[in-house]
Order: C-alpha cells, then sequence, then structure tokens
C-alpha cells in the first residue's frame, strides 16, 4: 500500500484558532502557511501549505473578520478543542461518476454542492465537492472534489513541505475499507481511536501532525 494515496487533493487541518496554529505550523516546520481566503458566509479562512505536485494542506479556522454563520462552522471546528487534521480530498477524473460508482458500491459520498472564495489577490477559485455521508463521519473516508476550469490552489506558488506519509487510525479498521475502496482508494489503516496523521519533510526534518 502506497504511503499516499493516488489522486490525493489536500488535507484539512481543523483548528480553533487559526492564527495560532498557523503560527505553531510555522514553528515546528520552518515553513510559513500563505492565506487562502475566506468562506464567505460560513465564517471560515484558510491558509495552504503545497504538500508537493498537485497535493496541498489547508489549515483552516474561525474568520475573525466575518460575522458568525447561521450555522455551524465546517469540519466541525466549534467542537475542536485543539487543532486536528479531520479529514482530506480525493481529486477524481470524473466527479459526477466517481459518485455514481461509490453509490452503486453501497456507499453514498454525500450529495454534490458548488463552493468559492477569492484569494487575496482577487482570483476567483470555484468548485464542487461531496458533503460526505453523515452515517460515516469520521473523516477517514474522504470527500471528492472537482475544480473543473478553476486554477487549482497550487498553481498559486505556495510554499512546499512534500508529504511523506499519510495515515490513520481506527476502532475496526475492517469497517472502514470497504468505504474507501468504494471512492476507489486505499489508506494505511492500524486499530485505535479515530484519527488522521500525516508527516511532512521539512527544514527542520520530517514533522507529524495529527
Amino acid at each position: 500500500m502506497n504511503a499516499i494515496p493516488a489522486r490525493l487533493d489536500h488535507l484539512v487541518l481543523a483548528t480553533p484558532e487559526l492564527a495560532a496554529t498557523v503560527a505553531q505550523f510555522t514553528e515546528r516546520t520552518g515553513i510559513a502557511p500563505v492565506e487562502g481566503g475566506a468562506h464567505v458566509g460560513l465564517g471560515t479562512r484558510n491558509y495552504l501549505v503545497s504538500l508537493g505536485g498537485s497535493r496541498y494542506l489547508e489549515i483552516i479556522g474561525p474568520d475573525p473578520e466575518q460575522p458568525a454563520p447561521s450555522g455551524p462552522r465546517p469540519f466541525g471546528i466549534e467542537g475542536l478543542a485543539a487543532a486536528r487534521t479531520v479529514t482530506w480530498a480525493l481529486s477524481p477524473p470524473d466527479l459526477d461518476a466517481a459518485v455514481a460508482a461509490a453509490r452503486a458500491r453501497g456507499y453514498d459520498p454525500g450529495p454534490v454542492r458548488a463552493m468559492s472564495r477569492r484569494r487575496p489577490d482577487g482570483t476567483l477559485l470555484e468548485w464542487r465537492l461531496t458533503d460526505g455521508d453523515t452515517a460515516h463521519p469520521s473523516g477517514l473516508v474522504p470527500f471528492l472534489i472537482d475544480w473543473s476550469s478553476s486554477p487549482h490552489p497550487t498553481a498559486s506558488g505556495l510554499p512546499v513541505a512534500p508529504l511523506l506519509e499519510l495515515t490513520a487510525t481506527a476502532p475496526v479498521p475492517a469497517e472502514i475499507r470497504p468505504l474507501l475502496s468504494a471512492v476507489d482508494t486505499e489508506l494505511p489503516l492500524t486499530e485505535g481511536p479515530v484519527g488522521l496523521s500525516f508527516t511532512v519533510s521539512t527544514p527542520r526534518g520530517a514533522v507529524t501532525f495529527g
């Protein structure tokens, strides 16, 4: 099994304190994440680091410049006591076909919806993604994303921390593996509490985040 899943698009490191987590990442790695932009209406903002190639890390947290959203912020941010790697995304060649195939295999990735954000330089990014199956909310099964004709976040010259490994733990790994197969991917899984961790290469050596 590969240490890095094929078609990995990005990892999501969610935090209740965005500025503090960005500072901690910089201190641990020697690499300063770049501001990605605000998710207007959702009350969140992100910072990005390339993981090499067309893969990246999204650090996402509350945006102090936005009013509180009408609903919960994405990725369960309100319920986090500290920064945590909460999920990951795959970029299939055909999003709609991938959703249909997963459903035919007994796993529903959730509805597809459109999203957008504007980069600090004014460039509008637009994408579609699946919401994820609420019956399996662990975050271990990736959501699916399609950037279509929009510029990919890695095209904007992000600082690079090459991804070395992505691993996960689950109370019953055998329950998760068929769901991963349904979206045509795999992930090194061992028994333990639900969790994702990744390791990157940095000027300060290999650094792991959970």
